[in-house]
């Protein structure tokens, strides 16, 4: 199992201030706009990855090739390279997942397996984004739940991977579909709310929680399949 790295220090807490509407708006749109600009090129590069047969980076450099294209974003993220750094960083881990998908695709069955998976990412992902828009409910409390929850799954994560445990491995996938599910209400609401009012750094954020999500329905699928 590939430990999700890619979500430590992105349930960020912040206190919602009183934005005005049209501001709120603005960076929803500019949200939802780069996130599915960043989806389409991030399965281009993992296409192409799957093509080309690329062999995965392995642990240490995703670790490293991701939590450095994130501290770059989060650097440049008020300046127009703010827009490479987050292609940057979303084509890398798009890279990294061609290599897995790619593997379930040679397994019998594994097409549909993938299919479900990216149909059930979508699925969750709309549900919650839009019940989060039209209830305008505020889910700041959860984020204290989602920093804890996120960090023991992601070093639970990494032990499974040293371990080789099935059942770790399981576990881990199921919790972070939960918590993949509450960071995609939590950061919508943020931006709702005011508590995000950079767009780029919320499109990271919900990249990350799509991300997360589809690796980890893919696995308990394919699990559920006897793959």
């Amino acid at each position: 199992m590939k430990p999700r790295v890619e979500s430590i220090a992105l349930a960020r807490e912040g206190a919602y201030g009183a934005p005005s509407l049209i501001a709120t708006h603005k960076v929803l749109r500019n949200t939802y706009l780069l996130l599915a600009m960043t989806l389409l090129f991030s399965g281009a590069v993992a296409g192409a990855a799957i093509a080309l047969r690329l062999p995965h980076p392995g642990l240490l450099l995703t670790l490293v090739g991701y939590f450095g294209l994130l501290f770059l974003t989060a650097k440049t993220r008020d300046s127009g390279w703010g827009l490479a750094s987050v292609f940057a960083l979303t084509g890398f881990m798009g890279y990294t997942l061609g290599p897995i998908v790619g593997h379930y695709l040679s397994l019998p069955n594994g097409a549909q397996t993938v299919m479900l998976a990216m149909t059930g990412t979508g699925a969750v992902f709309l549900g919650l984004s839009a019940y989060a828009v039209i209830s305008r409910r505020d889910f700041s409390f959860m984020s204290g739940f989602l920093t804890v929850g996120i960090l023991v799954a992601f070093l639970a994560g990494l032990a499974g991977a040293f371990l080789q445990i099935p059942a770790l491995s399981l576990t881990v996938s199921a919790a972070f579909v939960l918590l993949m599910s509450g960071l995609i209400l939590f950061e919508t609401s943020r931006i709702i709310h005011g508590g995000e009012t950079n767009y780029i750094m919320a499109t990271v954020s919900l990249f990350v929680s799509i991300y997360n999500l589809f690796l980890s329905l893919l696995q308990l699928l394919g699990i559920g399949g006897g793959e």
